[in-house]
């Protein structure tokens, strides 16, 4: 097969229909969504990114200590095919909540329709106790973040600090002086704000951002687990909070 660039717009590649196969989660069920009908597949060959032969020396982390690579080795540009075919499993914790659930979402070509609905569950709006459709590519961008990282030893749950919103709850966090945008794409279920332990949020947001599927935005905090990644299926931008 002929190499080429082709995550500019990385696989989702499923239709809707096929029959409900689900992994076990810990989250509540949500009732009422209508079935979600995912883009069309667009497959290509990967390209391999440079550096990319350094990655065997990365070691995993250990302890608490935060991993910074080398930005070439974490860049979504290098994954292959095959990446974007296999089962996605997702691991997802939800700390306002205490939520954490592990769910295969995708499997040959198709989302898992009840396993879509646990998702949008666990990315509800957690004050305003309301659920909505969450956009399937923004899932793609966060899959492939976790199982990205997964094969450089940091097999952690991704912590989802903000999904959904209310446009209500969207307005209370800008009173109470969050960085949160008048027209926020959390209100479209088009974003998430997420951390991954052990890894930095420069780290994270470069990879995210290597996904090439919408913006980042870069907060950092003081502290080990005080920064945070917003990642949208929005405008490619990118800005610091």
């Amino acid at each position: 097969m002929t190499a080429a660039s082709f995550l500019a717009v990385p696989l989702i590649g499923c239709a809707s229909g096929s029959s409900v196969r689900h992994a076990a989660t810990s989250a509540a069920k949500p009732a009422g969504h209508a079935p979600v009908a995912a883009p069309p597949p667009a497959v290509a060959q990967a390209r391999p990114a440079a550096g990319m032969g350094r990655a065997s020396a990365q070691s995993a982390p250990s302890g608490s200590g935060e991993m910074e690579p080398p930005p070439d080795i974490f860049d979504a540009q290098a994954l292959d095919l095959e990446f974007w075919l296999k089962p996605r499993t997702i691991d997802v914790i939800r700390p306002a909540s205490g939520e954490r659930a592990k769910l295969l979402y995708w499997r040959d070509g198709e989302i898992i329709e009840s396993a879509y609905q646990d998702l949008c569950h666990l990315l509800r709006d957690v004050n305003g106790k309301e659920t909505a459709r969450i956009d399937p590519k923004l899932f793609e961008t966060l899959w492939g973040t976790q199982a990205f990282v997964a094969r450089y030893g940091i097999d952690t749950p991704l912590e989802i600090l903000s999904g959904y919103r209310t446009a209500a709850s969207n307005q209370k966090l800008r009173e109470a002086g969050v960085p949160a945008a008048r027209q926020s794409l959390h209100i479209e279920g088009r974003a998430a704000d997420i951390r991954l332990a052990n890894l930095n949020a420069e780290v994270l947001g470069g990879l995210v951002k290597s996904f090439r599927q919408g913006g980042v935005g870069f907060y950092y905090r003081a502290g080990p687990r005080g920064g945070w990644i917003h990642a949208d299926t929005g405008l490619k931008r990118t800005w610091k909070g």
